[in-house]
């Protein structure tokens, strides 16, 4: 059995690899063939010196994302068969609480990986981003928010764990809910913290200046009888030029945020239409669907977890001799990570379908696709999007329609 489960998780950490890179090849290979080629939408819009830095702004990020995906492969490798059976044997010869070893475990192995991605978001930031005139953040502020990453992502992880591993010390045959019921409150009371707490220590949020502005969206949040908590612009532009907006929050902290980005460089009807866009998840209870299905996908995995986490061949299979039930966690999560990244394309599907109701509410909202059109344009540009990724690496990955694909869908509507 313990052949049995090494062969397997063999396959599917190869497969995964394999796959990857020939997603990531299709779609260069793609872009070379056709990434000349102005779309039609966009004539007028780019001219073929923008669309060359698209271009290579898609092969500069792919060829980092395949370096760094190597470079993690490789690392999981050496953690499973090199490092794992070492800290395990000397984490279970301290014979302290089981909760202190699980918070040093994973500890360690958060260390090791947040090291690990230091180098590829320094080059990201630094390099890459600074290349095509995005990256506007000091070092400074690049190891403020380091380190205050750190301490929240430690906190948290801290909280969930401790509680998780008390759960299975204490109620051994029904751990399983009892940290299911955790984990959903857990998260809920985080999207209720985060705007008001967690948000503002990275970024400075105050109500939006643009008076004329602000009363053109509460008159487009009374259209569908939605209020917020309030209407804010955030300093992002000290970090990059890259534009966006959003909803974030629940209940009394729910709240529309804009990037300071965003307000510079868009006129006031195609930042409505983005604002209806995202108005548009919210009357079609997309947030609230995915956040059910995440929900009950977590029970799912933790039953399975359960089912697993105690079985000796798994443990055996990796060369451990002592089974620590914190290894099993980690050991169940890598299987299950391997099997998710194949299912990937399922939960894209139904997030680019999501993506089509809410422009079609955004047409609905305000009575014409123009302004939603000329945003998408505006972002592409500025953002330098891909114009044209490879279908396949679409139907796998994107949580977006294409932008030609969208685009066209919205000219349909008018």
């Amino acid at each position: 059995m313990e052949n049995t489960l090494l062969v397997l998780f063999l396959i599917l950490f190869l497969g995964r690899i394999i796959w990857r890179y020939i997603l990531q090849q299709l779609n260069i290979r793609h872009l070379r063939e056709h990434g000349k080629e102005i779309p039609p939408v966009f004539q007028g819009v780019i001219d073929e010196a923008t669309l060359a830095k698209m271009v290579d702004y898609t092969y500069d990020n792919s060829r980092l994302e395949t370096k760094e995906d190597l470079v993690e492969d490789i690392l999981e490798l050496a953690i499973l068969f090199l490092l794992l059976p070492v800290l395990v044997g000397k984490l279970f010869g301290l014979q302290w609480h089981l909760i202190w070893q699980a918070l040093i475990f994973f500890g360690v192995l958060s260390l090791i990986g947040g090291v690990a991605e230091i180098p590829f978001d320094i080059y990201h930031t630094f390099v890459l981003e600074k290349k095509y005139g995005f990256s506007t953040i000091t070092w400074k502020l690049w190891l403020t928010d380091l380190v205050k990453s750190v301490i929240i992502s430690a906190v948290l992880m801290g909280v969930m764990l401790s509680a998780f591993m008390a759960f299975i010390l204490y109620l051994p045959k029904s751990w399983w809910f009892w940290a299911w019921v955790f984990f959903t409150m857990f998260e809920i009371l985080l999207m209720w913290l985060y705007p008001v707490l967690i948000a503002p220590l990275f970024n400075k949020y105050e109500p939006i200046k643009d008076e004329e502005l602000k009363e053109k969206i509460t008159l487009l949040l009374a259209k569908v009888g939605l209020k917020a908590k309030g209407i804010f612009q955030v300093d992002e532009g000290k970090r990059s030029k890259h534009t966006n907006a959003y909803f974030t929050g629940i209940g009394k902290t729910k709240r529309i945020v804009l990037y300071d980005t965003l307000l510079d460089s868009h006129s006031h009807e195609e930042i409505l239409a983005v604002l209806a866009h995202e108005i548009g998840h919210w009357k079609k209870k997309h947030i609230l669907k995915q956040l059910i299905f995440m929900i009950v996908l977590s029970l799912v995995g933790l039953y399975f977890v359960y089912l697993l986490v105690n079985w000796p061949p798994l443990y055996s299979a990796f060369g451990l001799k002592y089974t620590p039930v914190y290894a099993g966690l980690l050991l169940v999560s890598i299987y299950l990570s391997c099997i998710g990244f194949f299912f990937s394309p399922l939960g894209a599907i139904i997030s680019r379908r999501y993506e089509r109701e809410a422009d079609k509410m955004a047409h609905e909202l305000t009575g014409t696709s123009e302004p939603m059109i000329n945003a998408l344009k505006r972002l592409a540009k500025d953002n330098l999007s891909n114009l044209h990724p490879h279908p396949l690496y679409v139907w796998f990955y994107y949580s977006h329609p294409p932008l030609i694909e969208r685009i066209e869908y919205l000219q349909k509507m008018d």
